[in-house]
């Protein structure tokens, strides 16, 4: 079993990586999401993602006929804010924040994703890909599917994490913050994070 994990710049990417990965025969109970509230018409105007209602959603759907996406549900994660999700990833993310891991100042999320498997490095980045609007998946995965999983992943042109990398330090960021403000993307950036030649979100 290997955990494969990658972001991408559109919720319409990462639901088609989903959807692909469930008909390749990969089990929704083994596949996460993560991604910016923005992504979603639904939920893009709702500030308040309280402590009662965090996690709310993650799951409802995996193991059903409908698959990971209908499972999606607003939950909040430190320097994230509101974000959508679904999947065992956003459930250790919720865990590990009410574990108090946040109190060691690195935060829920990159804790999640680094115990999922991600060095630390990469782990910064893509929690500071979905605060800036990204979405990241995750699947579990069995060594006989693999190669075909890498192949889903890369079809849909994950980000490139060294790039990206790049960018956020040209900026001045140096690690993902889970104290810092939540991202709010302007417009053109929302279009962007929805479209990509992909279905928008719910």
């Amino acid at each position: 079993m290997q955990t494969i994990s990658h972001v991408y710049d559109s919720y319409g990417q990462a639901s088609a990586v989903v959807k692909d990965l469930e008909s390749a025969g990969i089990p929704s109970t083994d596949i996460s999401m993560i991604a910016n509230k923005y992504v979603s018409q639904r939920y893009a105007d709702v500030n308040d993602a309280s402590a009662t209602s965090a996690g709310a959603g993650i799951g409802a759907g995996i193991g059903g006929a409908a698959g990971l996406l209908a499972g999606l549900g607003l939950m909040a994660i430190p320097g994230l804010g509101p974000v959508v999700a679904a999947g065992w990833l956003a459930s250790t993310a919720v865990g590990a924040v009410a574990g108090g891991a946040a109190g060691a100042g690195v935060g829920g999320i990159v804790d999640a994703i680094k115990d999922s498997g991600v060095p630390e490095e990469h782990a910064h980045v893509y929690a500071e890909t979905i605060r800036r609007g990204g979405t990241m998946v995750t699947a579990r995965v069995a060594d006989s599917q693999i190669a075909a999983a890498n192949a889903i992943f890369a079809r849909h042109e994950p980000i490139d994490y060294g790039a990206r990398a790049t960018e956020y330090r040209k900026g001045g960021w140096t690690r993902f913050d889970p104290k810092a403000d939540p991202y709010r993307p302007n417009q053109t950036e929302i279009d962007r994070i929805r479209s990509r030649g992909y279905l928008d979100a719910a």
